[in-house]
C-alpha cells in the first residue's frame, strides 16, 4: 500500500522551541501512523506560507506547528493555491488562542498524537481586503503588541511581554472616527478599538467575545468599543468584558458574515496577531468551511 504524504512545517523559535526538543518524538508519531514525513523548518518571515503553496499539491496532510502567525501563513497558503487537504496544528507560541477555541492540546507530544487519530472538521476563516485570517482581524489599543513585541521576550515572559509592552502605551490611547456597515445598519462613532473574531479566546482570555460562539455557522462576533470620556465609562467597559456581558452602551456587539469599516485616516490592523497592513478602508467577509482542520472529536 502506498503511503499517505504528510508535510510539517514548524517555527523553530516558537514557545521557547519547544517543537525542537520533541521534534523526533513528534516525526515518530507520524511514521509509526504510516505517514511519508517531509519535514520544514521556517526560515524567514513568510516561509511557511511559500513553502506551503509550493507542497500542497504533493502530499496528503499538512502539520502546522508554531503559534498563530505560523499557523495564519500556512492556511494563506493553502488558501492561495484553493486547497482544503487536511491541516493539522500543533500549538507552541506564546497565546495559542485558536488552540484553545479548537481545544487543540497544549501538551505537543499529545497534539501531533491527535492528529493522526483525529477527524477533518470544517471550519469558518475571514477574508480582510484580499488577505485571508484563521481567527481574529483586529485595530486599535494593544493589536500592535504581538507583533512589536521581541520573539525572545515572548518566549521568556509568556502573557507578562503583552503586558509589559501594553502598559507603556495606556495613558495615550488613540481613538479613530469610523463609520461601519453591517446587517443593514451603519454605526458612526469613535472607537479604541475592534475586533472581528472567529474565536472563544482572545489574548489568552476565554469568553472575551461573548457566549454562544460556533466556528463553523458562517458569522462572525464583532466588538467594537466606543472611546470613553470619563473613568465611570472606563470602568463600565472594563467590567463589560471580564464579565463577558453586555451591560454598556460603550461596546457595539454583534454577528455578522460580512462587514466594512471606513475611517478618514488609515488604521494599522492586525491579523492572528500579525501586522496586516494600514487601511483607510477593510472588507472582511466569512468564508464559511474553507478550512479543513484535523481534531479530536472526543474532547
Amino acid at each position: 500500500m502506498k503511503k499517505k504524504k504528510l508535510l510539517f512545517i514548524f517555527n523553530p523559535r516558537a514557545g521557547k522551541g519547544q517543537i525542537r526538543s520533541r521534534l523526533f518524538r513528534i516525526i515518530d508519531t507520524f511514521v509509526k501512523a504510516g505517514y511519508e514525513v517531509t519535514v520544514h523548518p521556517t526560515q524567514r518571515p513568510q516561509d511557511g506560507y511559500e513553502k506551503t503553496k509550493e507542497l500542497a499539491s504533493e502530499v496528503d496532510v499538512i502539520v502546522c506547528g508554531g503559534g498563530d502567525g505560523t499557523l495564519d501563513e500556512v492556511v494563506n497558503g493553502l488558501m492561495a493555491v484553493q486547497s482544503q487537504i487536511p491541516l493539522g496544528y500543533i500549538p507552541a507560541g506564546s497565546t495559542n488562542d485558536f488552540a484553545s477555541s479548537v481545544n487543540i492540546s497544549r501538551n505537543i507530544l499529545q497534539a501531533a498524537k491527535d492528529v493522526v487519530s483525529g477527524e477533518p472538521c470544517s471550519l469558518d476563516i475571514g477574508l480582510f481586503n484580499h488577505m485571508n485570517f484563521v481567527y481574529i482581524a483586529a485595530f486599535g489599543l494593544f493589536t500592535d503588541v504581538s507583533y512589536e513585541t521581541d520573539q525572545n521576550l515572548k518566549n521568556i515572559l509568556g502573557h507578562l511581554a503583552y503586558l509589559l509592552e501594553g502598559t507603556k502605551r495606556i495613558f495615550n490611547v488613540p481613538s479613530h472616527m469610523l463609520k461601519v456597515y453591517a446587517n443593514d445598519v451603519v454605526l458612526e462613532a469613535e472607537y479604541i478599538y475592534g475586533m472581528i473574531t472567529n474565536a472563544r479566546s482572545v489574548g489568552g482570555f476565554k469568553n472575551l467575545v461573548g457566549p454562544g460562539v460556533e466556528l463553523d455557522d458562517g458569522l462572525f462576533e464583532v466588538t467594537l468599543i466606543r472611546k470613553p470620556k470619563n473613568p465611570i465609562e472606563l470602568n463600565e467597559i472594563v467590567t463589560s468584558l471580564m464579565s463577558a456581558e453586555d451591560k454598556t452602551e460603550m461596546i457595539d456587539n454583534f454577528k455578522t458574515n460580512c462587514i466594512r469599516i471606513e475611517s478618514e485616516e488609515k488604521i494599522a490592523w492586525t491579523l492572528d496577531g500579525e501586522f496586516g497592513g494600514e487601511h483607510n478602508q477593510v472588507e472582511i467577509e466569512n468564508k464559511r468551511h474553507a478550512l479543513n482542520l484535523i481534531v479530536n472529536q472526543n474532547k
